[in-house]
């Protein structure tokens, strides 16, 4: 069998990346026409950002969309990485199935149905929808991706250097923040922004969940959308690809820092 790349392979590679990707560069490439036309292109223009800039009500749903993200991200992040320690930290302890299932439920379940499930327990318990259900619903979906990135590290952790911390007199509290946490970072981080990005970018649970004055930025794209495409869409779009493309380098930084720094400390203890 012939092993290595053959043409075959670089085309369909080629193909499909093109096909990925080929519409998120006219869309930004048209976010800088001059033309009212999306479609026409009528000479280079920042016009259109200037514009952004002054309406009110993608303004304001901009400001709405990233104070949830950056809050439920946070959130689910704790609880995720929380979630992710009693899962393989605690054997085979009561419940450990239920729980199991609790945490990866979200990953499997459409978002209609999540969406649809959390608007019925909001009404249920008489809670106003808002910014606060919206939070709250994000929260849920997202602390799931968070726990199944934190426990792919865990799993190959190597307990002996927590093992090492606490016969040295170290109490476990401690041990976690100077030990633990530092080692897992990269995918705690990770964890961090694939919550932050998912939460950016959710259109259906956020439909079901919001109330007066919590309209997110996707659900203001979709309902614009509805009644045409103009070059301010393209505009907020591609901001929308450049904040995700900076949060992902930072983060692919981040994490090669601190995996170079954990290389770095392992060796230092081996020859020390």
């Amino acid at each position: 069998m012939k092993k290595g790349l053959t043409w075959f392979n670089i085309t369909s590679i080629v193909l499909g990346f093109a096909f990925l990707y080929i519409p998120i560069l006219l869309l930004v490439i048209y976010s800088f026409n001059d033309s009212r036309l999306v479609t026409v292109w009528g000479g280079f223009s920042t016009r259109w950002y200037w514009s952004l800039l002054q309406n009110e009500q993608l303004m304001d749903a901009a400001w709405v969309t990233l104070r949830i993200a950056f809050f439920s991200s946070l959130v689910a992040t704790v609880l995720g990485t929380m979630a992710a320690l009693t899962l393989t930290r605690y054997g085979r302890f009561p419940g450990r199935t239920l729980f199991s299932g609790m945490i990866y439920a979200p990953l499997v379940m459409p978002e209609v149905i999540t969406g649809l499930s959390l608007l019925l327990l909001f009404v249920a318990v008489n809670f106003d929808r808002g910014f606060w259900t919206v939070l709250l619903a994000h929260i849920t979906f997202t602390m799931c991706f968070v726990a199944v990135v934190v426990q792919s590290r865990l799993v190959t952790f190597d307990r002996a250097l927590e093992e090492a911390a606490l016969d040295l007199g170290c109490p476990p509290f401690k041990t976690f923040f100077k030990i633990t946490l530092p080692l897992i970072l990269p995918a705690v981080v990770s964890g961090f922004m694939l919550a932050f990005t998912l939460s950016l970018d959710d259109l259906v649970i956020a439909s079901f969940t919001t109330g007066p004055g919590a309209t997110t930025l996707p659900m203001r794209i979709y309902s614009q959308v509805r009644l045409g495409v103009t070059p301010e869409i393209n505009a907020v779009c591609t901001i929308l690809i450049a904040i995700v493309t900076v949060v992902v380098i930072i983060a692919s930084v981040m994490t090669k820092r601190a995996e170079s720094q954990r290389q770095a400390e392992e060796r230092a203890a081996m020859t020390g």
